[in-house]
C-alpha cells in the first residue's frame, strides 16, 4: 500500500504527504500518518503549535485550503466539514509552478476521502494507517513499467481498473494491452516503447473492456526514470477512473468524449453510466437522475447517488421503477419543460413542487432530452450547495442534452429488441428439463454478446419411456432470427422422430431429409444420445457436431470417439452410424456447442482441453454448479453458447421384466393370461393378480381384434408397480367410446382398464403403438 502510495503522490506532483490533527488540549498539532520524504531523506515534524505560522496550523484558523507556491510548493486542505476541522492533509510539491488545476482537485477529494477516515475524538491523535486506505476508496492505481523486458509492476487497484482478476495477471504488460481498445493502442504503445528523448510526464486517456463487455474509460500519467546505475529503466505510471479528475477545461474535448462514450453505450443502463460519468464529477453535483418518458410518464433509469435517503421521501414508494406522482401533470415544472422541450435552471431556494424538492437545493438543472423531434426522456443534475451556472456551464448542458437524447433513444431500440430476441430464445427452448430415474440433467444456454443476442443452439432432454432418455445438443449456422427460427424447427422434429420410438440413427436421417427438403442455406450440427437409465447403455450419434466429453466417477475425463456423418442439411441421403457406450454409476456426461470451446483467439483443441480441465475439477456433487464452472467467466462472447450435462447414478429399484410374443390363434388370450399369472407368482405379487390378469386379457384381446400384424405382451414390477404393456403394429391410438348404453356388446374394455389402473395411455413405438397400464401391489412392494 505504501508503494501505492508513493506513487500516487508522484501522480499528483508530490514528494510527502502528512496528516496532522490537533491533540486534547487543541495545543499543537500531531502527525498521524506520513508518507514519501524530501531529497534529504528528512520527514515532517511530529509536532507543530496550532498556533504557530506552519501550513497546516493556518489553513485550520483561515478554514480553508492553502496553496502556497513556495520552495518547494506547499498545499494543506482542513479535514473535515466547515466548523468542525478534525486536522489537515499537508502535501509537498515537486514543481516550482505549483500544483496545476487536475492536481488540486485530486488532493482535494483525497483530502476527503482521509477526513472520512480519520477517527474521531482520539486523545492524544494515535498514528493510523489512513493516506494509504483513503488512496483506494478513491480508486488509483499505479504501476512501474521495464520497458526492456515488457514486464510491468502493476498493484490490484490498477488490475480491478482493467478488469483483470490478481490471480489471472501474468506480470506482462501485453496482457492489460489486450484488455484495451484497438483505437487506443497506439497511444499506450508510446507508453510501452517510450523515445530516448521521452523523459517528460505523459498524459493521456484510453478506453478498456469490462469483464461483462462494458467500456470504460481511464486517465494515465506516467513518467519515465531515467536511472544511471546498473537498476534496469523504468516507467512510473498511475492510472484512475476518468470521474476522478476533471476533464479540463476544454469544452470541444468534453463532447468529444461523450460522444464517444455515447457512441459505444448501447444499452438503456449503459446511457445511464455515461450521463452520470459526463455531469455528476465534472459539475461537482450531487446528484444525477435519468428518466424515459414512455406515453405520458417517466420511467426512471438512472439514480446517482443510487441509496434511497439521498432522494426525497415521496420517491421511495415507485423507487427506482416510475417517476413519483406521475403522471406528468402532477410534475408541473418537468412537464412545462418537455413541452417547451427547452433547459430550466433553478437557482438555490428555489420554490418547487414536492415531488422534486430537496433534489437541487443549491441549484437544480432540468434538461429534456431531444430526439429526433421530440423528447425521450430528461436529465436532473442538482447541487446542495449554492451553484452558479455560467454561460459555459450552460452551452455544455445543452449540448449533452442533445447527444444523451439521440443516444436514449438508441438505447430503447435496442433494448426492446434484444428483449424481443430474448423472449424468441426462451420460447424456442425447453422451459424445464423432466426428472429422470437415475440422473439429473442441467443445462445452460448464454447469448452471444455482440449483435442479436438470439442465434441457433439448442438442447433437449426427451424422456422417452419411463427407463429411457434422449439427450440432443445442435447449433444451426449463422447468429440471427432466422437461424433461431430454424433451430425450433430442428429441435420440435427431433423431439417428435424421437418421441414416434424411431432409434437414434434414424431420428437424425429424418431430421436430415427434413432440413433438406427445407430448401434453407442454412445447415446444422447435432448430437444425439440414447441412454437406458436402467444398463446404463448409451447409444451416439452425431452430425458435424463436436464429440461429448464424459467425466468418469474417479475424476478422469475423456473425448468419447463418436463415429460422425456430416451436418445435417447438406446431403438427404447422408448415413448416421450408432457408437455405443456403457457408462458407470456416477459418470457425467457433457454436450457443448462451439461457442463454449472455441473463439477467434481460442483455437478449438485448445477450447477442449481447458473444457475438459474444468469438468475434472468441478464437483459432481451440484450439476448446477458444475455447468456454471464449465461456464467460467465468458466474457465477451462471440457466438452463443449451449451445455448439457448428465449425471448418471443408475436406477436405485431396478424393474423386473418379462415378454410374451403373442400368437394369433383361438385361444391366444388364455395362453396370455397363464403367461401373465407364472409371471407374478414368480414374482411374488400374486395380490395384483385379478386387476393384471383383467388388464392383460382386455388389452390383448383389442390388439387382435382391432389391428393386424404382432403383438407383443411385457411386464415390469418396479417398486409396488406393475406394468402392462402391449405392443402392435397400429400406430393408432385406442379411443375409449364417448357414450356405452345398456344395450351395448362391447366397449366397455378401456373403460375398465381405465378404472383398474393407476394410470393408463399409449405412447407411439418404432413400427405402432404400446397400450400400457399400471397397477399397484396391495400392501406395497413385496
Amino acid at each position: 500500500m505504501r508503494t501505492c502510495l508513493d506513487r500516487a503522490l508522484t501522480f499528483a506532483g508530490a514528494t510527502l504527504a502528512a496528516v496532522y490533527a490537533p491533540d486534547a488540549g487543541n495545543q499543537e498539532l500531531r502527525l498521524v500518518d506520513a508518507s514519501g520524504g524530501t531529497s534529504s531523506g528528512s520527514g515532517p515534524p511530529e509536532h507543530l503549535p496550532l498556533s504557530g505560522d506552519s501550513p497546516p496550523a493556518r489553513a485550520l484558523r483561515v478554514d480553508r485550503p492553502l496553496w502556497l507556491t513556495a520552495e518547494p510548493p506547499l498545499a494543506a486542505l482542513p479535514l473535515g466539514p466547515e466548523g468542525a476541522r478534525q486536522g489537515c492533509l499537508l502535501v509537498m510539491g515537486t514543481s516550482a509552478d505549483g500544483f496545476q488545476s487536475e492536481q488540486r482537485r485530486f488532493l482535494e477529494r483525497y483530502a476527503d476521502a482521509v477526513a472520512a477516515l480519520l477517527p474521531p475524538g482520539a486523545d492524544p491523535p494515535r498514528p493510523a494507517q489512513l493516506l494509504g486506505p483513503a488512496l483506494r476508496s478513491l480508486r488509483v492505481g499505479s504501476f512501474v513499467l521495464f520497458p526492456d523486458t515488457g514486464l510491468i509492476d502493476a498493484d490490484d487497484t490498477l488490475l480491478e481498473l482493467v478488469g483483470i482478476t490478481p490471480d489471472d495477471f501474468d506480470g506482462k504488460a501485453d496482457t492489460l494491452l489486450a484488455h484495451a481498445l484497438p483505437e487506443d493502442m497506439h497511444a499506450l504503445m508510446s507508453v510501452l516503447e517510450p523515445s530516448d528523448e521521452d523523459f517528460g510526464r505523459r498524459d493521456l486517456e484510453f478506453r478498456v473492456r469490462g469483464p461483462t463487455g462494458e467500456m470504460r474509460w481511464l486517465s494515465l500519467s506516467c513518467r519515465r526514470q531515467a536511472l544511471t546505475d546498473d537498476r534496469p529503466e523504468q516507467v512510473l505510471g498511475v492510472v484512475t477512473a476518468t470521474p476522478v479528475l476533471r476533464r479540463g477545461s476544454d469544452d470541444v474535448a468534453r463532447i468529444q468524449w461523450l460522444t464517444a462514450a455515447l457512441d459505444d453505450a448501447a444499452t438503456v443502463r449503459d446511457v445511464g453510466r455515461v450521463v452520470v460519468s459526463a455531469l455528476r464529477e465534472p459539475l461537482a453535483a450531487d446528484r444525477v437522475a435519468l428518466a424515459a418518458l414512455q406515453d405520458d410518464r417517466l420511467m426512471v433509469t438512472v439514480l446517482d447517488p443510487p441509496q434511497p435517503t439521498a432522494w426525497p421521501e415521496v420517491w421511495r414508494t415507485e423507487w427506482r421503477t416510475e417517476w413519483p406522482d406521475a403522471p406528468l401533470r402532477s410534475l408541473p415544472t418537468l412537464q412545462a419543460a418537455l413541452r417547451d422541450g427547452r433547459m430550466d435552471l433553478w437557482p438555490a431556494g428555489a420554490d418547487l413542487e414536492p415531488g422534486l424538492a430537496g433534489i437541487g437545493t443549491g441549484g437544480l438543472a432540468v434538461l429534456p432530452l431531444p430526439a429526433k423531434g421530440r423528447v425521450a426522456g430528461v436529465c436532473l443534475v442538482g447541487w446542495d450547495c449554492p451553484h452558479e451556472f455560467v454561460p459555459e456551464e450552460r452551452a455544455l448542458l445543452t449540448a449533452t442534452a442533445a447527444l444523451v437524447g439521440q443516444a436514449l433513444k438508441r438505447a430503447h431500440a435496442h433494448d426492446a429488441e434484444q428483449e424481443l430476441a430474448t423472449m424468441l430464445q426462451r420460447s424456442l427452448l425447453p422451459r424445464r428439463l423432466p426428472e429422470l430415474p437415475g440422473g439429473i440433467a442441467v443445462a445452460r444456454y448464454l447469448p452471444a454478446r455482440r449483435g442479436l443476442q438470439v442465434g441457433g443452439d439448442w438442447y433437449d432432454v426427451i424422456a422417452l419411456s419411463e427407463d429411457r432418455v434422449a439427450l440432443v445438443i445442435g447449433d444451426v449456422q449463422g447468429h440471427s432470427a432466422g437461424a433461431a427460427t430454424i433451430m425450433g424447427q430442428m429441435r420440435t422434429a427431433v423431439r417428435a422422430y424421437a418421441m414416434e420410438g424411431h432409434p437414434p440413427d434414424v431420428v437424425v436421417s429424418h431430421a436430415n431429409r427434413l432440413l433438406v427438403a427445407m430448401e434453407t442455406d442454412l445447415f446444422a450440427t447435432c448430437c444425439y444420445a440414447e441412454l437406458d437409465m436402467e444398463e446404463g447403455n448409451i447409444l451416439f450419434v452425431r452430425a458435424g457436431h463436436l464429440s461429448p466429453l464424459l467425466r468418469l466417477p474417479e475424476g478422469s475425463t475423456e473425448e468419447v470417439e463418436v463415429a460422425g456423418g456430416p451436418p445435417l442439411g447438406i446431403l438427404a441421403e447422408a448415413e448416421f452410424p450408432m457408437t455405443a457406450v456403457e457408462l458407470a454409476p456416477g459418470t457425467v456426461l457433457a454436450l457443448v456447442t462451439d461457442g463454449l470451446v472455441e473463439a477467434s483467439d481460442l483455437p478449438l483443441d485448445e477450447g477442449m482441453h481447458r473444457t475438459r480441465l474444468a469438468l475434472a475439477a468441478a464437483d459432481p456433487e451440484d450439476p448446477g454448479r458444475m455447468a456454471d464452472a464449465l461456464l467460467g467467466d465468458a466474457g465477451r462472447r462471440e457466438d452463443d453458447v449451449a451445455l448439457l450435462l448428465l449425471r448418471y447414478d443408475g436406477m436405485k429399484t431396478r424393474p423386473i421384466r418379462s415378454g410374451w410374443m403373442v400368437w394369433r390363434l383361438p385361444d391366444a388370450v388364455m395362453h396370455a393370461r397363464r403367461f401373465t399369472a407364472r409371471t407374478l407368482r414368480r414374482w411374488q405379487v400374486q395380490e395384483a393378480g385379478d386387476a393384471v390378469l383383467l388388464v392383460v386379457s382386455e388389452l390383448v384381446t383389442n390388439a387382435l381384434v382391432h389391428t393386424q400384424g404382432p403383438v407383443r405382451l411385457d411386464l415390469v414390477l418396479r417398486g409396488d408397480l406393475v406394468r402392462v404393456g402391449v405392443s402392435d403394429a397400429s400406430p393408432r391410438a385406442p379411443a375409449k367410446p364417448v357414450i356405452v348404453d345398456w344395450e351395448s356388446t362391447g366397449g366397455r374394455g378401456l373403460l375398465l382398464v381405465e378404472a383398474m389402473s393407476e394410470s393408463f395411455g399409449s405412447v407411439p413405438v418404432a413400427g405402432g403403438k404400446q397400450v400400457w397400464s399400471e397397477i399397484a401391489v396391495p400392501g406395497g412392494a413385496p
